[in-house]
């Protein structure tokens, strides 16, 4: 596909659905009008947040997943909300740490999910409402209209904030998505959104777009066959959110960028960007070059980068496994990293409890890989890359390496109106993504933490 920069520019401001594949594009680039929408609602957020720690709430909970949490992550670790808490995983012993640390009776939690029906979301909910069945503990993000809205309603929780319906999930970091927990970490949001407007109005450029420039870059790379975007490191974690953005933008119909945050390698199928985030307050604006910057990169490959067809695969496996009643045995299976060779890249697919010591060994796993394969390695925790890198995985390139790691979840954790509880669950989900990427003739072994050596 040859288009002129500007032509390129005009096309996307325009929503022009050719962009891309034709098919619906249009519908979903409500992002780039959102940033200058939301410096409207700054005194309701506010206000909002200035209220519930007037009331005593001094922990901030967000329960969500993928486009839900990993903005609020980056924002939470590049603001240092030291008692803003993502919840992001099934694994029983997480959330039991997170209960443990936590003093319920002053804690909002924060339910966010677009849909309103995200499994993980919801059980999330359930399990702390059991805790704490007080509406005014509790608030929501979602789009009008869902399930979440009307048990929010029902359950009269705190505040109910609209999404963007014409937003997907990946490109809702500017949105309530975002916004919501900006707020309740004591965000400046009109400091943020100004700097934020800035970049806006950069990216409707034809000369020294920062958008465009890095779209280009992108989806040039990939036409040259370097597939694999080495996103160097940042202090506020920026390359997980990031990483769902390219992937599951990306990958699918075969092509895909591969995203690698932290690696810095050498090699024919790189290319490495740069986070520029020199100040907190300049977060929003990055948040805003790699949308568009991601948008134009879609064009060049010559997909929708609004989509996200495969990731259901393992959503409806995970399912069938729960609804079976089988509690399934995660047995080893395979040798780790076996057949990565060139152009490939190893993924660590990790079911075990996020914490800083797996953190470590995760990364000690990803050196060892890196040397025994050479390849770019990625890796992520389980269930969350399922709403980040999976759609890459099933339907990007089939030039991935999957490794999945698996631990003891402990005891039992209920999920309230569930026959089945969060280790359950976690090993269902591990057992369904499984199945998915071997049901595709992928390269994928399972191992056990505790035989792994590192």
């Amino acid at each position: 596909m040859q288009v002129g920069t500007s032509e390129l520019v005009e096309r996307i401001w325009n929503r022009d659905a050719t962009l891309w594949t034709g098919v619906d594009e249009n519908r979903w680039l409500g992002w780039l009008d959102e940033p200058l929408r939301m410096q409207e609602r700054i005194e309701e957020l506010e206000a909002f947040a200035l209220s519930v720690y007037e009331d005593g709430l001094t922990d901030v909970v967000l329960a969500g997943m993928g486009g839900s949490s990993l903005a609020p992550e980056v924002l939470r670790q590049t603001f240092g909300a030291a008692r803003f808490h993502v919840l992001d995983t099934t694994h029983p012993k997480a959330i039991r740490a997170l209960e443990q640390r936590l003093d319920l009776g002053k804690t909002l939690f924060l339910v966010s999910s677009k849909s309103g029906s995200t499994l993980e979301t919801r059980s999330h909910m359930d399990y702390f409402w059991e805790q704490v069945a007080d509406g005014s503990h509790f608030a929501a993000v979602t789009d009008p209209g869902s399930d979440l809205e009307r048990a929010a309603g029902e359950r009269d929780f705190r505040a109910t904030f609209p999404g963007e319906p014409t937003i997907g999930g990946r490109y809702s970091a500017l949105s309530m998505f975002g916004l919501v927990p900006a707020a309740l970490m004591g965000v400046d949001l009109e400091r943020f959104l100004l700097r934020t407007a800035e970049m806006v109005e950069a990216c409707r450029l034809d000369d020294g777009n920062p958008g465009l420039e890095l779209g280009e870059r992108l989806g040039t790379g990939w036409r040259e066959g370097r597939d694999k975007v080495q996103i160097n490191p940042n202090p506020g974690g920026f390359g997980l959110w990031a990483e769902q953005l390219i992937a599951e933008s990306t990958g699918k119909q075969g092509k895909g960028l591969v995203p690698a945050p932290g690696e810095m390698g050498e090699g024919p199928d790189r290319q490495s960007e740069e986070v520029r985030v020199e100040n907190q307050y300049e977060l929003g604006q990055e948040f805003f070059r790699w949308e568009f910057g991601t948008a134009v990169a879609g064009a060049l490959i010559g997909i929708n980068p609004f989509d996200q067809p495969n990731v259901q695969e393992a959503k409806d496996r995970t399912k069938a496994i729960l609804d079976s009643g089988d509690d399934p045995e995660l047995e080893p299976e395979g040798v780790p990293f076996a057949g990565a060779g060139e152009g490939d890249y190893v993924a660590i697919l990790a079911f075990v409890e996020p914490n800083e010591e797996n953190d470590r060994h995760i990364e000690a796993l990803v050196d060892r890989a890196r040397t025994e394969t050479g390849c770019v390695v990625t890796h992520g925790y389980g269930p969350r890359y399922l709403h980040s890198t999976g759609q890459l995985h099933k339907g990007g390139p089939p030039s991935g390496v999957f490794l999945q790691v698996v631990d003891d979840p402990g005891e039992e954790l209920p999920i309230p109106g569930q026959e089945f509880g969060f280790g359950r669950l976690i090993r269902a989900q591990a057992a369904g993504d499984y199945a998915a990427l071997k049901e595709r003739g992928l390269r994928v072994a399972r191992a056990r933490w505790e035989d792994l050596a590192v």
